[in-house]
């Protein structure tokens, strides 16, 4: 499958002007330099694992944040409470 998807974008090659095939070109470097990044970076979390300096790799997680609504609240402000607290 691969193969036939490689010739199909290869055939699509010969139909793009000067201008298209140099942003695919700055495309693909792009890419390529992505990948090989994830590939260095996967391998140094793999090594930090097989040495034993960490048990597992936490990856963010980019979910949306919800918007936030302030509430109000009566009475002195919460910084001023802890502080006497301290005290």
């Amino acid at each position: 499958m691969a193969v036939e998807t490689l010739n199909q974008i290869l055939k699509q090659l010969e139909t793009l002007e000067i201008s298209e095939l140099q942003q695919l070109n700055q495309t693909i470097q792009k890419y390529l330099v992505d990948q090989e990044e994830n590939l260095k970076q996967a391998a140094f979390h793999q090594a930090l694992i097989d040495s034993g300096l960490v048990k597992e790799i936490k990856h963010p997680t980019y979910e949306t944040i919800t918007e936030r609504r302030l509430i109000h609240v009566e009475g002195k402000p919460i910084s001023e409470t802890i502080i006497e607290e301290r005290c």
